[in-house]
């Protein structure tokens, strides 16, 4: 067996963050109270699968599919509010989805996810005099 492309979701809960995937017909999930702690809860439940097949993995080999709030809480330093700015969307709006007091149409999702890609390429194209 070829080791599997593993893609979880991640969601942020009331009290932490969970971490979910059907994989080869068997779910897979973990919880914790931050997202460092549910990177090693994600690795320890996947070796742990994946005992007898000797697989290990590590977080280089795992993609993470989050939710909005879990993004925002993942990746603290993006900046709302510039964010906002830069695709044209209400400060308050975005907050609102981050917070979970609004659920983002496929547009909107969309729409931001774009803009976080963009500021990725802006970033990675960077060179600094030396």
């Amino acid at each position: 067996m070829k080791k599997p492309k593993v893609t979880m979701t991640v969601i942020k809960e009331e009290t932490g963050f969970s971490a979910s995937i059907n994989l080869n017909n068997s779910f897979i999930g973990t919880q914790a109270e931050d997202i460092e702690e549910l990177k090693a809860n994600i690795l320890d439940a996947l070796n742990l699968t994946f005992t007898e097949e000797d697989f290990s993995f590590e977080m280089d080999d795992i993609i993470l599919k989050p939710d909005l709030a879990s993004f925002f809480e993942f990746y603290k330093v993006i900046n709302a509010k510039a964010l906002s700015e830069r695709i044209g969307m209400s400060q308050s709006l975005l907050s609102q989805y981050i917070n979970g007091i609004k659920k983002p149409s496929e547009n909107q999702t969309k729409r931001i996810l774009k803009g976080v890609q963009r500021l990725g390429k802006e970033l990675t194209a960077i060179q600094f005099l030396l």
